[in-house]
């Protein structure tokens, strides 16, 4: 639901716009005001994402308002003045809309802002997606960050997995994890499962013989169910 208030200080059109607002299904009416100032006051504890506003008002006018946030809801105007419109979309306004306002006219400026309100939760998320370049694994009683990059090759021990590292330095962590299961958080295509008992970082890879692939001094057994997605990741069949 799209959170929303109205700021409008002639009571009839305000009585309209709240009409308008409950005939749509994906905005949640959370308060009227009748001036800029009770819009400040509502936005310092309310949660509001659509400010449908009027421009002429008493005091602080709905483009000086706008201007005086730092953080800015959503904004359609509804004025019955066209010649703010260039002004007001310098503003980034959602739609501006122009007294009496048709209410199929209504509904599209609605749309408009239920379009840029989807496309900012789709954004959001993506930002709070954890970094794939890095993985958490118990180890002991802790939980060891690793950077994928960093993983030479990955050995199933019975209930346990082993990590080797690029750098010989970094001591090789026993983890209690399943190949599947380790299999499952290193999504990025270069990690490669090439047997049940093997995962390897395809870049350390320096030579492919007929059923064996070597990381420098390291070789490991490729099983046939494997080679096909090695193959693909090659380009070329082996």
């Amino acid at each position: 639901m799209i959170r929303c208030i109205i700021v409008d200080d002639e009571p009839l059109a305000l009585d309209l716009l709240k009409d308008n607002v409950k005939q749509v299904p994906f905005l949640e009416l959370v308060g009227t005001c009748k001036n800029a100032m009770e819009v400040l006051a509502v936005l310092q504890h309310t949660p509001v994402d659509l400010v449908f506003c009027d421009i002429q008002m008493p005091g602080l006018n709905g483009i000086k308002l706008i201007e005086s946030l730092t953080v800015r809801p959503m904004f359609i105007f509804i004025t019955a003045y066209e010649q703010f419109a260039l002004q007001g979309y310098e503003l980034d306004l959602i739609d501006y809309l122009v007294k009496p306002v048709p209410f199929q006219r209504f509904v599209k400026a609605c749309n408009k802002a239920q379009e840029r309100y989807t496309l900012k939760l789709t954004s959001t998320a993506d930002q709070n997606v954890p970094d794939a370049s890095w993985l958490f694994v118990h180890v002991d009683y802790s939980l060891v960050k690793i950077n994928i990059r960093e993983i030479r090759y990955i050995e199933a021990f019975k209930d346990y997995i082993k990590i080797f590292f690029i750098d010989s330095a970094m001591k090789p962590l026993l983890v209690r994890m399943s190949m599947k299961g380790i299999e499952e958080s290193l999504i990025q295509p270069y990690m490669l499962r090439i047997h049940k008992s093997f995962i390897i970082n395809f870049n350390q890879v320096t030579a492919i013989r007929r059923n064996s692939i070597f990381l420098q001094d390291i070789e490991l057994t490729v099983s046939e169910q494997y080679k096909e997605s090695l193959s693909k990741l090659m380009g070329r069949q082996i």
